[in-house]
Order: C-alpha cells, then structure tokens, then sequence
C-alpha cells in the first residue's frame, strides 16, 4: 500500500487510517476457556473444545490449558506447575470464559488470578448462554 492517495499526492493520514482499519479486522481477543476438567476427563474435554469452537464462532482465539497439558502433564503429579503455567498464560489473554454452573478449585484459583490482573471474567452455563 502506498503513502499517496489517487491523484499521487502524498497523504499518509489516509494511508494510517486504511492500515487501522485493517489491523481491527484482523485483530481477535485470545480467551482463556475456564471449565471443569477432572472427574470425567473425557466428557470434559468434549465439553472444553465446544466451549473453544463458540468463542472461535464469536471471532475469539481460544486458550484452553486443560486440553493441551494432559497431553503431556501428569494430573496429580504436574497439577501445581501446570497451575503456574495457567496464571502466565492467563495475564496474555483479553478475558477469560467460566463454563458451568460448578467452579472447582482450579477455575476459582484461575477467576481469583484473572480478577486481580483485571481481565474481564464473563460466566456462562454449561450450554453456552451467558449469564448476565
């Protein structure tokens, strides 16, 4: 893209506008998706990637670390580094999605962790309607 506007005249008050504009279109907010995982592990997973498929649906970029760690972090005995790994990948995501009606501990330890670094916390219940 060029500095100058049709007629060949130097404007790059035009040119800044035009790249604004462009960046805002590309730009998507990185949620944390907060949602149950122990217990039944394979049901929650299932739910944890609908959970990733809605916010990609809301031009969102999902994170959700209890998808990726158990890939190869241990549950119990991991469980405190991967915490740890949650609070720093927390502070690099716009807001963080709570999914479900029950909060374990690890989803209050993370709500905890994204109120004091003021990310937004948003709520919604286990079938995607967002409680206000």
């Amino acid at each position: 893209m060029q500095k100058c506007n049709g007629e060949g005249y130097y404007d790059p008050t035009a040119y800044e506008a035009v790249i604004n504009v462009a960046r805002e279109e590309k730009y998507r907010p990185i949620i944390y998706v907060c949602s149950p995982f122990r217990g039944d592990e394979e049901r929650n997973a299932a739910k944890a990637r609908e959970y990733c498929r809605y916010a990609i649906s809301r031009r969102c970029i999902p994170f959700a670390p209890h998808l990726l760690f158990p890939q190869f972090m241990n549950e119990e005995s991991d469980r405190e580094l991967a915490m740890s790994f949650n609070k720093i990948f927390l502070g690099k995501c716009d807001e963080i999605w709570v999914f479900g009606e029950k909060i374990t501990d690890g989803m209050a330890f993370e709500i905890k962790t994204a109120k004091r670094k003021n990310i937004k916390v948003r709520y919604f219940l286990e079938d995607i309607k967002e409680v206000k």
